[in-house]
C-alpha cells in the first residue's frame, strides 16, 4: 500500500496541518508486523536494554516452600489462645538456607530466620519483639497476633509454568536480576534495530573543525545518536555530515537504506528550504512531507526507501532546530522504533504538577514546552519553564527536566492551574 492509499484511509487528514494523533496512526500503519533478522543468546550481563525474543516461563514456584517473613517464632496458628496468653515449648531454630525441619511437637514453637522454609504443620510467625521468653518458653499477649500472619506461601511471587518476562519485554536492571533469580545465565533477544544518521546543510561544521563564517556546528546527529544509544535496542550507524549536493544526498541515503531498517535525518524538510535534501527524499522513494500541528517541530517527512534485499527501509526526515529535532523523536520517532525492535511499548508516565505560571498557547497545536519540576511546600509537584522557548535554545533541553505537555485544544494556561509534565527520566 502506498503512502498516498494509506493517508486516504485516515479521517480528516490535512498534510498541512497533521494533528499529532494522525501522524502516529500514520507511521504505526508503516511498520511490518515483527522484527527481522535472527535471534541473539546473551548472557546475563549483556542483556540490559534488550527485547526479550521468548516468554520466560517459571521453573518452579518462587519461593519454593511456605518462609517467614521477618525473624521471630513459628508457630501454629490453630494453638493461639483466645482472651489469655499463649505459652509454647521452644523447639529448636530454622535457619534461612536450610532445609525444612521436621514436624514440631504439639504446644511447641520453633525460633525461625527471615525466609527460612517453614517447619511442616507450622503456619505463623511472631516477630521476635513482640514477645517474652523465659525458661524455654515463649510467651505471647492475646490477640498480638491473627493465624496465618508473617508468611510467605509458596508460589506467591510466581508459580511454576506461569510466564514469569513476555516476548516483547524491553529489558530493565529489574528483570535482569528476575533472570538471575530464576537460575537463567542467558536469554534469547531480538537483534538491535539498526538505525542510520545523516546530517547535511551548508551551514554546518563537524565539531573539532575550524568554523567558517556564516557556519555552526552540527549537534543534532550527536544528540541523537545519545537517543538511540539511551533506548538499548538500537544500533546507531552514523553516515556523517552530508555536503549539500544530490549525488552526495544520494549515494548517503542509500548508503543508509542499505545498512539499516530505519534512515533518520535532520534539516531539508522545511518549505523554502535550500539544500536539495527534500527533493533527493522524493527521488529515491514513496515520501510525504507534513506540517505538523505541534510546536515545537512544525516541519517532517516519513517514508519509505527501498533496500537491496527487497524491503523497505522507513526514513523520519525531522526539523533542523536542535530542539525541534529532539521533541520531534519523542513524540513520533521513539516509539515506533521500540516496536520495530520487537519492543511491547507502555505508555510513558506523566507527572500532574500545578504551573508557576501563566502560558500562553494557541488552541489547535500539541505544544511541548521546556520545564524544570520541583517539589512545592506542600509537597506536591510544581513546574516553570526554563524561559525563552525558541526551537534553537539546545541549552533549555540541558537545563530542563521534563516536557511540559500542552494538549492539541488547550489554550492559555493561567499560574496556579494542573498540567502534564512528561520527566525526562521516563524518556533519557
Amino acid at each position: 500500500m502506498s503512502l498516498h492509499e494509506i493517508a486516504q484511509q485516515l479521517a480528516g487528514y490535512d498534510p498541512e496541518a497533521l494533528h499529532l494523533d494522525q501522524a502516529r496512526e500514520f507511521i504505526a500503519r508503516l511498520l511490518p508486523a515483527g522484527p527481522g533478522g535472527e535471534l541473539e543468546t546473551l548472557p546475563l550481563q549483556q542483556l540490559l536494554g534488550r527485547v526479550l525474543a521468548e516468554d520466560l516461563v517459571c521453573p518452579f514456584d518462587v519461593p519454593p516452600q511456605d518462609n517467614s517473613a521477618m525473624d521471630g517464632y513459628a508457630l501454629r496458628g490453630s494453638e493461639l489462645a483466645e482472651g489469655r496468653e499463649t505459652r509454647l515449648r521452644m523447639a529448636g531454630t530454622s535457619l534461612a538456607g536450610s532445609k525444612a525441619a521436621d514436624a514440631v511437637p504439639p504446644g511447641s514453637c520453633q525460633r525461625i530466620m527471615t525466609g527460612a522454609a517453614m517447619p511442616a504443620g507450622l503456619d505463623t510467625v511472631v516477630p521476635q519483639e513482640m514477645v517474652r521468653v523465659e525458661d524455654g518458653h515463649v510467651h505471647i499477649a492475646p490477640g498480638l497476633i491473627r493465624p496465618g500472619a508473617n508468611r510467605r506461601r509458596a508460589g506467591e511471587d510466581l508459580a511454576r509454568g506461569q510466564v514469569a518476562l513476555a516476548a516483547g519485554r524491553l529489558l530493565r536492571p529489574p528483570d535482569v536480576g528476575l533472570l538471575a533469580s530464576l537460575g537463567q545465565v542467558q536469554a534469547r533477544v531480538f537483534p538491535r534495530l539498526k538505525v542510520a544518521l545523516l546530517s547535511t546543510g551548508n551551514e554546518l561544521a563537524a565539531p573539532g573543525q575550524l568554523l567558517q563564517p556564516g557556519q555552526i556546528y552540527d549537534s543534532n546527529r550527536y544528540t541523537l545518536i545519545a537517543l538511540l544509544q539511551r533506548l538499548g535496542c538500537v544500533e546507531p550507524i552514523d553516515l556523517g555530515l552530508v555536503p549539500d549536493r544530490p549525488e552526495a544526498l544520494r549515494a548517503a541515503i542509500r548508503a543508509g537504506a542499505e545498512q539499516a531498517q530505519v534512515l533518520i535525518s535532520s534539516g531539508g524538510v522545511s518549505v523554502g528550504e535550500a539544500d536539495h535534501t527534500k527533493q533527493v527524499l522524493a527521488e529515491l522513494g514513496d515520501m510525504t512531507f507534513w506540517k505538523l500541528a505541534m510546536r515545537p517541530g512544525r516541519p517532517a517527512a516519513v517514508g519509505r526507501l527501498p533496500r537491496p534485499d527487497g524491503s523497505q527501509a522507513l526514513l523520519f526526515g525531522l526539523p533542523g532546530n536542535p530542539v525541534a529535532v529532539m521533541v520531534t523523536f519523542y513524540a513520533l520517532v521513539r516509539e515506533a522504533l521500540l516496536r520495530l525492535a520487537g519492543a511491547q511499548v507502555e505508555p510513558l508516565p506523566l507527572l500532574r504538577a500545578t504551573s508557576l505560571q501563566a502560558l500562553r498557547k494557541k488552541p489547535g497545536r500539541t505544544e511541548y514546552q521546556r520545564g524544570i519540576v520541583s517539589r512545592s511546600a506542600d509537597g506536591g509537584w510544581q513546574v516553570r519553564t526554563t524561559g525563552e522557548q525558541g526551537s534553537g535554545i539546545l541549552s533549555s533541553m540541558s537545563r530542563a527536566n521534563g516536557l511540559i505537555l500542552l494538549a492539541h485544544e488547550q489554550g492559555d494556561v493561567a499560574a496556579g492551574e494542573l498540567l502534564d509534565v512528561l520527566p525526562f527520566e521516563a524518556l533519557m
